[in-house]
């Protein structure tokens, strides 16, 4: 009887080498307005005095909380979706036992002299060892969508709506802010290339990225101010599903507090 053990332990690398790189080019999509500026204020005006409610029950009077402005900007979600193959051999080393009555062994017209095994638990036993190579054939594929931050989000976070014609122009009115052109490829490499620390050489390699957008999908913000304590609060709706997002303080200020103006609106 004879037994095959192998010696190799796989090491997974965290720094991806170089590989063939085939990069879908990018589209940038920009959702629809679907709500009009006006229905907007008018659901602001609606809870207005809960933003300024302290201990979930005492608010201030309505006409002591005044609309300051209402601005408009885009949110960016990028979606990428690719795959990763790796096609390579590794050196590989096999422990044989042999009889300890058996004085050589020819294997491909190699001649091997079997030794006493190291392994002091194998008691008298003779082994011959083996060095050769292995091939193995990796592959991973990953769909991210991810926000500005490069965090992953869930697709309930992205409502659904036409998009613009001109999405360049509507971002260029509203400055939008860009997202660096790979950054997407680099998050979606980081998450499924990865070489392992064995490779002794590569047969084939190739990293494709099949899609990849930015979604950028419309935001109304509302600021209003307590007149009494001069506290400003924003209110934040999606411009898609009129959905109330978030909530965000300003500054106390008991002077003058600057308010930057709402931006211009999109041209015709």
């Amino acid at each position: 009887m004879s037994e095959t053990i192998s010696d190799v332990n796989v090491v997974i690398s965290t720094e991806p080498l170089p590989s063939n790189e085939r990069i879908a080019e990018r589209k940038t999509i920009v959702y629809e307005t679907r709500l009009d500026p006006t229905v907007i204020k008018l659901t602001g005006e609606k809870v207005k005095d809960q933003l300024f409610a302290r201990f979930g029950f005492l608010k201030p009077k309505p006409e002591e909380v005044q609309f300051v402005s209402m601005g408009k900007y885009y949110e960016p979600y990028v979606m990428i979706s690719g795959t990763y193959s790796l096609n390579y051999y590794r050196k590989c080393f096999y422990t044989v036992s042999i009889d300890k009555q058996v004085l050589e062994v020819i294997l491909l017209d190699h001649k091997l002299k079997p030794e006493q095994s190291m392994d002091s638990s194998a008691g008298d036993r003779y082994v011959i060892k083996l060095e050769g190579e292995e091939r193995i054939v990796n592959e991973a594929k990953a769909s991210l969508l991810l926000d500005r931050f490069g965090q992953d989000v869930t697709l309930e976070k992205l409502p659904f709506a036409p998009s613009e014609k001109n999405p360049k122009k509507v971002l260029a009115t509203c400055g939008a802010e860009d997202i660096a052109e790979n950054a997407d490829v680099d998050m979606l490499r980081s998450r499924i290339l990865k070489h392992p620390a064995d490779i002794n050489r590569i047969v084939s390699e190739l990293f494709e990225v099949t899609e990849r957008a930015v979604i950028y999908t419309p935001r109304f913000t509302v600021l209003y101010r307590n007149l009494k304590t001069n506290e400003e609060r924003t209110i934040e709706f999606d411009g898609v599903t009129g959905e109330r997002l978030q909530q965000r303080k300003r500054a106390v200020s008991h002077g003058t507090v600057s308010v930057p103006p709402p931006p211009p609106p999109p041209e015709e």
